[in-house]
């Protein structure tokens, strides 16, 4: 989805994502282990290992978690074998999503994301049927209390971001993949704390939802995907007006 639109999506989901701490720390452990798994279990020389560890302690998941992710990566302690996979599908109102995946299970989760677009008025499509029209990027949205624009593009740009987007209340920086981590850390060190930070797929032709009705049943998709144990993110082309999120 469009900056604008997550930032609105991200804080009316803050409450219900706190409430539901265990599933993150469920979502960062399956990610470290596999960042541990292809780079191996020292974050000095892992960068992506590093960016995972610093986020799962900024969500305040317990160090015994983390250390046991890493060694489950590293093949220390024995652990399941996780799959990524994304998978693709309609919301109401033509707006297009793509599931992003961790399992050790691919037909459970497979049938769990089928049963929740059907149960929400959505429906799964081919792949690539959706994700044709997003681009793989970096975003961090950050909050216009923290910093300047231009501070921000000085900082930002100088780290390898390629476009900063002022939405009032809120900035979205974009970047390649390959700059990802190397953001993170620079925002880190300069103290700044984004309200969402994610390798995130990126639409550049926004589907705009006009009306209450469907603006709750694209919403209430979304969360009961979320809500799936297996389920990384869910990313969606959807442009919600504020006004009509409640």
């Amino acid at each position: 989805m469009s900056g604008h639109s997550k930032w609105h999506t991200t804080k009316r989901h803050k409450a219900v994502i706190d409430a539901k701490r265990g599933k993150i720390f469920s979502v960062l452990a399956k990610e470290i282990t596999l960042a541990a798994r292809s780079g191996g279990g020292n974050a000095e020389t892992n960068a992506r290992l590093r960016t995972l560890m610093d986020k799962a302690r900024a969500a305040n998941m317990p160090s015994d978690n983390i250390k046991r992710a890493v060694q489950k990566g590293t093949g220390e302690i024995p652990g399941v074998v996780y799959e990524e996979i994304s998978y693709e599908g309609y919301a109401p109102g033509g707006v297009g999503l793509i599931v992003e995946v961790t399992t050790d299970n691919k037909n459970r989760a497979a049938a769990e994301i089928r049963q929740a677009f059907n149960d929400n008025g959505g429906n799964m499509a081919q792949t690539g049927a959706v994700s044709h029209s997003f681009q793989r990027k970096g975003q961090f949205l950050l909050g216009s209390t923290q910093i300047t624009e231009d501070k921000l593009m000085e900082i930002a740009l100088e780290a390898g971001a390629d476009d900063i987007v002022n939405n009032g209340d809120h900035f979205e920086v974009l970047c390649p993949v390959s700059s990802y981590d190397s953001l993170a850390k620079t925002f880190q060190e300069k103290g700044l704390k984004p309200e969402s930070s994610e390798i995130a797929y990126v639409t550049s032709i926004p589907v705009p939802v006009t009306d209450a009705e469907t603006a709750k049943k694209v919403l209430e998709l979304i969360e009961a995907l979320e809500a799936l144990d297996d389920v990384k993110a869910v990313h969606g082309n959807h442009e919600i007006d504020s006004k009509l999120m409640g």
